[in-house]
């Protein structure tokens, strides 16, 4: 059985949640998709409807998916 990745599988997931944050940052800043917004706001501290926030929210979920990913990778290495 091939292993994971881990490196890779965590920028993976880093870059995806990265440009979501971007998409949704944007809509944001127009005043379209508010809910999607909403929701973001209440998981991420930093994350706002300004280029700022948009930053700091895409940094934020870029650092949580790349950890995440990468213990996922270990965990189904060790297990697999």
């Amino acid at each position: 059985m091939k292993k994971l990745s881990p490196n890779a599988i965590g920028l993976a997931a880093a870059i995806l949640s990265a440009v979501c944050m971007l998409v949704i940052g944007v809509l944001a800043m127009f005043e379209f998709r508010m809910e999607a917004f909403e929701m973001m706001k209440t998981m991420h501290i930093w994350f706002d409807a300004t280029v700022v926030g948009v930053l700091l929210g895409m940094v934020e979920a870029f650092v949580f998916s790349y950890v995440v990913g990468y213990l996922f990778a270990l965990l189904y290495n060790k297990l697999a």
